[in-house]
């Protein structure tokens, strides 16, 4: 793992110090709407390689992941001379450093970018570990690359601006690194009281940086996602499928951290099925879930959606195979374990009555 974390609350020196080590041609600062009135003003202070950086900026929300966004980078990018030389700084929740991350990937056959996350959620997962991509006909990420940036600068001063629900949604990935990791972890992680305490940015910086560590050391053993790397999957597989089905069926888009906590609950109770994981550690992650994030809402009726959203997951080799990763037990992960679709459906069915539907 080639990339560099960098955790601190003073982002727009890491930033001029990247920049200053690469001597770029020209400097292009990708943000969506959001993050060009929030965010780019203060870092724009903070560092002249952003003050003095041409803006490019795409529609806010996962709704804009997609192929026009991104050709419109692309075209600005080219019409603006970027180079091979450039230097990309990507500024933005997970849907900025994915297709920024992407964009620079792909042009010129590679430029050089930095993640810079604004959200918890780009902070523990998007920004780090060289996934790039778009979404692509319905489908989450559907197209994309691996490639790691030259640096991710890691901040927590500007979380401020976020709202409970967005917190939440970067705290589910919390809970996954802790679950692959301890169960010391875990608890802690579940007995704090993230909605109502708030978080001290310095804290969380800390807290941060232990669960980005998890993730560091199990791609940097597998970049490509041929064996451990698959570890991080947990939750997606079915998190993906509810988050799709919300976008593209229901036409109302739910959080991508809330869609992996659902989505480990689902996993968690495959897990039990299939490899006794813990009842208890079930049955309190569960209650945590449906009083932090509340439920996806599903019938039976619409399990033949979820289920063909789930075959069509990249992690699958064909599409008639459903492929997992699984625990069991906090810490023991079991990678590309196949879960027929009776068990699928009981493990919905189960989930429904956890979560009280």
């Amino acid at each position: 793992m080639k990339q560099k974390l960098m955790f601190t609350n003073h982002p727009g020196a890491a930033i001029d110090e990247l920049a200053a080590g690469m001597s770029p041609s020209k400097v292009f600062v990708i943000v969506d709407t959001n993050t060009e009135k929030q965010v780019l003003p203060l870092l724009a202070v903070m560092s002249e390689s952003v003050a003095g950086a041409q803006v490019i900026t795409v529609g806010a929300g996962d709704v804009n992941k997609n192929l026009d966004s991104l050709a419109g980078i692309w075209r600005t990018l080219n019409e603006s001379g970027a180079t091979r030389s450039s230097f990309v700084i990507n500024v933005g929740g997970g849907m900025v450093t994915d297709m920024g991350g992407f964009a620079a990937a792909t042009f010129k056959r590679g430029m050089r970018f930095v993640n810079v996350p604004t959200t918890l959620l780009a902070a523990v997962d998007a920004s780090v570990g060289g996934k790039t991509g778009i979404n692509f006909n319905g489908c989450k990420n559907e197209v994309g690359a691996f490639a790691e940036p030259e640096a991710a600068v890691i901040s927590t001063i500007f979380f401020n601006t976020l709202t409970t629900q967005e917190l939440l949604s970067g705290y589910a990935e919390m809970l996954k690194h802790a679950l692959l990791e301890d169960r010391q972890t875990f608890i802690d992680l579940l007995d704090y009281n993230f909605a109502g305490t708030g978080f001290d940015k310095d804290r969380l910086l800390t807290l941060l940086q232990k669960s980005v560590a998890v993730k560091e050391r199990i791609v940097s053993e597998d970049l490509h996602e041929q064996g451990i790397r698959k570890a991080l999957n947990l939750g997606h597989t079915v998190g993906h499928a509810f988050e799709s089905y919300a976008m593209t069926d229901r036409h109302s888009p739910v959080p991508h951290g809330y869609a992996v906590a659902w989505g480990m609950v689902v996993e968690l109770i495959l897990s039990h099925m299939e490899l006794k994981f813990p009842s208890d550690m079930l049955q309190r992650y569960a209650a945590y879930v449906r009083s932090n994030y509340g439920v996806f809402d599903i019938t039976c009726d619409d399990y033949p959606a979820l289920l063909k959203l789930m075959s069509h997951d990249k992690k699958n080799a064909s599409a008639d195979r459903i492929n997992f990763t699984l625990l069991a037990d906090i810490g023991d992960v079991r990678i590309d374990r196949e879960a027929d679709v009776e068990n699928i459906k009981a493990a919905l069915d189960i989930y429904r009555d956890m979560m009280g539907i």
